[in-house]
């Protein structure tokens, strides 16, 4: 028997594809235009070739927040992941405190970026702000505005204020999906809390924090609005990453073609760290099968 197809279904593909290519694809397609032009105005521009890019890869602000953006982080995934495991860990698992946790864990990640710096913006005050003030009373010389090591040390606690929440909410539906009879035999062989963690929760929860890892490293890889909310990027250049060091090249100077080229090789940054996440998970998955 030969197999009908109706090649109508694909219709109902069209609407998707449609959307896509006016946000993402034309974009996209829109940026490599400039990103090979020096662009005067809108209707003054040459074509230069592969000009910026080889102006950027040279550019030594790319090199500095390249840098400065890794080592955050990563600063940001050494914390937040042990910290949300921990987290998840001490969650209840049955009663009204299940709920109870889940509401607060969830109100950081509801309120928006640019809420999240004006709020650390304001806590960080050694004035009127909490934390300014705890650390003035603990005799510790504190100022974000001004010292490069604690407007460092700021967002960075601001990030995992904001988004530990994330980890600690994906470890738990991880931990949740394990089943009952692998505690119940880990009972019967009289096993260790240490060693209920190591050979039962963590190997499930491989494919959870592989997933969180990817997501944490992607956001704040692309971080802008709370660090630019709480310091502009200072003092000097401090807490400038990538995504701002980019939006000065383009807005701030108006040169769009360098900025284009920025952003594409921001993009393929990403994608490249995207893909090594993505063949983890692959071969996390065909292990476990």
């Amino acid at each position: 028997m030969q197999r009908t197809h109706n090649n109508r279904a694909w219709w109902l593909v069209l609407p998707v594809v449609i959307v896509v290519a006016f946000s993402a694809i034309i974009p996209m397609m829109t940026v490599v235009n400039y990103s090979v032009q020096d662009i005067f105005d809108p209707s003054t521009r040459f074509f230069v070739g592969t000009e910026w890019y080889r102006e950027i890869l040279r550019d030594e602000r790319l090199h500095d927040s390249l840098i400065r953006q890794f080592v955050y982080s990563f600063a940001v995934l050494a914390i937040e992941i042990p910290l949300g495991v921990a987290v998840a860990l001490s969650m209840p698992r049955k009663g009204f405190m299940v709920s109870l946790c889940m509401i607060l864990l969830a109100l950081p990640l509801l309120i928006p970026w640019n809420v999240v710096g004006t709020i650390w913006q304001i806590i960080g005050r050694e004035d009127i702000g909490l934390y300014g003030w705890a650390l003035g009373q603990l005799g510790i010389d504190y100022n974000y505005a001004s010292n490069p090591a604690d407007a460092w040390v700021t967002v960075l606690v601001m990030d995992v204020w904001h988004w530990t929440s994330l980890v600690a909410l994906l470890c738990y539906s991880g931990l949740r999906a394990i089943p009952d009879v692998y505690y119940q035999a880990a009972r019967i062989d009289r096993a260790s809390p240490w060693a209920v963690f190591r050979y039962i929760q963590l190997p499930k929860l491989k494919s959870v924090l592989l997933i969180g890892i990817m997501l944490r490293f992607m956001d704040s890889f692309m971080i802008y609005t709370e660090p630019f909310v709480l310091t502009g990027g200072g003092p000097g250049t401090t807490t400038t990453f990538l995504s701002q060091t980019l939006t000065q090249m383009a807005i701030g100077q108006f040169d769009l073609g360098r900025a284009a080229a920025f952003s594409l090789i921001y993009f393929l940054i990403i994608l490249l760290v995207s893909w090594l996440f993505y063949t983890a998970m692959t071969h996390q998955d065909s292990d476990d099968a």
